[in-house]
């Protein structure tokens, strides 16, 4: 009798202690599934499958429902007796085809996407596998949905419906990556994310302020880093990958290694990664324009033209970068968990190609002009408790401390003056966000944001002859921006067919900046701002049957002045000054979209969105008055007075179009392609096409998947832009583009045709090898200062432990 009672108390013991943890398999395969999500809105619980397959549900207790997602797989919904009276064990059945998906850019919390108004698209790690992007920019552009410009090759600033750099947000773990001098020309930001560290990624397309505040406008790119994994029984949990890949139009050589240890409460994840990118070489058949015959060289104290071996080669433009990121996961039981985060990034001195083609009097017109090391660092502890009380279900705190660098180093050819010019970014930001189930219909979303950013700018001369070194003037001010904001948001289930999203936010913001008038005399030294903006959204889901979802959406996006916008007063030309303007407000941008999807049986989508965008009070510079006068004397010249104001109109519209089919025997065709028009009011009150507006683009892959085989060939394309509908700003850059038949600058239409290919020879062995540009052609995406890599063999060799 007494050894029963031990065996009956051990069995309870196990049970207690490992009941709950159920393991989730493909059913063909029988392979453990990762990163399955199960959803619970009442009560709010969402929970994801480990490396095993593995995931704790005893923090369902009591729930009614509960969504069991991965895309590619037919969702299931169980309660939480189900699973718990089961053998904890589920098979998930794959379709050809899944409409299902968890999103959390919508709100910041885990949803189903066919609960969203907006336009998301989610980027997966089976997506970068098969993809095998050099940088997150190009991965970007892989979805054949976001058109990416670049300057250089350490580059990619994103264009979305029309809108680009500080108009659209960054936010990478749930914090903001967009600083106080932000501008609005290309930036360089998204190739600081490392594309091998990423779990998911999302691109929310249209106004996102009500959750995120300043900024999100065109959009928000959502960046969710790897996640520490804890282990569910008493053996640790070790998983991780290492990566070599190369590539051969920039003779690239890229190293990666990430691993992850968990124990029951404990996680540690290390990750890191390091390019080497050597000049990128175009390709054989495009404009001769685009040609580099010669490049700057410094030789015996002296800049001289050297005649290129090969103009194919753009010299120069290589560059190195090294990522590193460390996570450690607490989770002390199940309704806490506490993660920290440390991330870094930097790259060494790279060329802005862009300038090295400028030419002046025949010659070229720099003999140096490079961008000094991009760092980001960024510091992130995140707490998280499940609180199931009247106030919420799940509390979410994220406090972060970042810092940022970047430099402009430039000479004119010949000239031993170099200017350099360093900013620098510290950024702190707290935010507190919450949800909260009312009911079995409603979901309210609400929180609070603090952000606050000291930008500290310098300039130094050198003399490269003598090696002197003297102050020179800073881009900026040293300033101060603050950013206040709180929001509330409300999702809400009106009956089976109709789902309501409705929020709004109210944003305050604080600008005080210090001049230093030793190098601009304007009569002050000081200036400040203070204001504030009111955004908001309504949306509207439809759906008529399972296969069926109409969704309009009616949102503002708003972007608060920042310092580059108030205090970069030093881009004076003869005769002109530009001073602070204290009375600046908000951009604001009106949007107002409506989807339509249709999926039919299960093998087929069609996803059509069109939207119209407005952007009012936008910050442009025009004539201005200070203390009443329209000039001043400014550096021993009457100078008209100009300042920065909200002056402009500018409107975007257009279309998003997507088919996806997908067939049982593995063969599957998805196309994606994107149009928009806009137009823009000018300095002087005329109206241009609007700059950050791109051609017609789009993507069209047929894919193959058999077993461990994954087959991709598709077709990158991109329309052209006439000089007539070339913005203003752009018709004057004739150095990037090719001439047409009367000599004036365009955008020629382009095409690249690419097969990727991926195979996993072992459990643990994974081969990708890829063709892009087959057919070697020499493009330059609109807009941009680097022409594109020509025919580019990639090799990459992945080990999974």
């Amino acid at each position: 009798m007494k050894k029963l009672v031990v065996f009956c108390t051990l069995m309870l013991c196990y049970q207690f202690g490992f009941g709950q943890v159920l393991t989730i398999r493909d059913q063909e395969t029988t392979e453990p599934l990762e990163l399955v999500s199960l959803i619970s809105y009442k009560p709010s619980i969402v929970e994801q499958t480990n490396a095993r397959g593995q995931v704790d549900i005893s923090a369902f207790e009591g729930a009614e429902r509960i969504e069991i997602v991965l895309l590619g797989y037919k969702k299931e919904v169980k309660s939480y007796e189900e699973l718990a009276n089961s053998t904890l064990e589920l098979s998930l059945i794959p379709l050809a085809f899944s409409t299902d998906a968890v999103v959390v850019s919508a709100s910041k919390w885990s949803q189903n996407l066919k609960d969203i108004p907006n336009k998301i698209v989610t980027i997966n790690p089976i997506d970068v596998s098969i993809k095998n992007p050099q940088t997150t920019a190009d991965l970007l552009a892989s979805t054949g949905q976001v058109f990416v410009q670049k300057s250089q090759l350490g580059g990619g600033s994103p264009m979305i419906r029309g809108f680009a750099t500080n108009r659209l947000l960054y936010v990478v773990d749930g914090i903001r990556m967009n600083t106080a001098i932000f501008r609005g020309g290309n930036i360089q930001n998204v190739i600081s994310i490392d594309p091998f560290a990423l779990e998911r990624s999302e691109i929310l397309f249209g106004p996102g302020s009500v959750i995120y505040g300043s900024d999100a406008i065109g959009a928000v790119m959502s960046f969710q880093t790897l996640i520490p994994e804890l282990s569910l029984t008493d053996d640790p949990l070790v998983n991780g990958k290492a990566l070599m890949r190369y590539s051969s139009a920039s003779n690239e050589k890229t190293g990666h290694f990430d691993i992850n240890v968990g124990w029951k409460k404990w996680a540690l994840l290390t990750n890191f990664s390091a390019n080497d990118f050597g000049d990128v070489k175009m390709g054989s058949y495009g404009p001769d324009e685009y040609l580099r015959p010669f490049y700057v060289k410094r030789q015996d104290s002296m800049d001289v033209i050297v005649t290129n071996d090969d103009p194919r080669v753009q010299s120069p433009s290589g560059y190195q970068q090294m990522n590193f990121m460390q996570k450690v996961r607490f989770k002390p039981n199940r309704k806490w968990t506490f993660d920290y985060g440390f991330h870094y990034s930097e790259t060494s001195d790279y060329a802005r190609y862009d300038r090295h083609i400028r030419y002046k009097n025949g010659l070229p017109r720099y003999g140096e002009w490079n961008y000094g090391p991009q760092k980001w660092m960024m510091n992130l502890l995140s707490i998280v408790h499940q609180g199931n009380n009247p106030v919420y279900d799940k509390m979410d705190i994220r406090i972060a401390q970042q810092s940022f660098e970047e430099s402009r180093i430039s000479r004119d050819f010949n000239d031993p003056m170099r200017e350099r010019r360093v900013e620098n970014v510290y950024a702190f930001s707290a935010n507190a966000d919450f949800n909260k189930a009312i009911g079995k219909n409603n979901q309210l979303f609400y929180g609070v944001e603090y952000v606050q950013n000291e930008v500290v700018s310098r300039g130094v001369n050198e003399d490269i002859s003598t090696g002197i070194k003297t102050p020179g003037a800073s881009r900026y001010p040293q300033a101060m921006w603050y950013s206040m904001g709180a929001y509330i948001s409300d999702q809400h289930k009106i009956n089976g067919k109709f789902t309501l999203n409705g929020g709004i936010r109210y944003n305050q913001y604080i600008i005080e900046a210090e001049f230093d008038t030793n190098f601009y005399p304007f009569p002050y030294t000081s200036a400040s701002l203070n204001n504030g903006a009111l955004t908001g959204n309504l949306g509207l889901i439809y759906r008529p049957t399972e296969k069926w979802k109409i969704n309009l959406n009616l949102s503002t996006g708003f972007r608060s002045p920042n310092v580059d916008d108030m205090g970069k007063v030093f881009d004076s030309e003869p005769g002109t000054v530009v001073v602070p303007n204290p009375d600046l407000k908000a951009e604001y941008a009106y949007n107002a979209e409506i989807g339509v999807s249709k999926t039919f049986g299960d093998f087929l989508q069609i996803d059509v969105t069109g939207f119209y965008t407005v952007l009012q009070n936008a910050l442009v510079r025009r004539d201005f008055t200070l203390n009443g006068m329209d000039s001043i004397m400014y550096d021993g010249e009457l100078s008209k007075v100009e300042a920065i104001q909200n002056a402009a109109v500018a409107t975007v519209y257009g279309v998003n179009a997507s088919v996806i089919l997908e067939t049982k025997r593995g063969f599957g065709l998805t196309s994606h392609f994107n149009w928009q028009m806009g137009e823009e009011e000018l300095d002087d009150g005329s109206v241009s096409p609007s700059r950050h507006a791109a051609p017609w683009f789009g993507i069209t892959s047929l894919n193959y998947t058999y077993k461990k085989l994954m087959v991709q060939f598709y077709a990158q394309y991109s329309g052209e832009k006439t000089y007539e509908q070339l913005p203003i700003s752009e018709q004057a850059k004739d150095y990037i583009y090719a001439i047409d038949a009367n000599g004036n600058p365009y955008s020629p239409a382009w095409y690249t045709v690419n097969f990727k290919a991926n195979y996993q020879f072992t459990e643990n062995l994974t081969v990708s090898s890829g063709i892009e540009n087959i057919t070697d052609q020499r493009y330059r995406p609109y807009s941009s200062g680097i022409v594109s890599p020509g025919r580019n063999f990639i090799l990459s060799l992945k080990v999974k432990f």
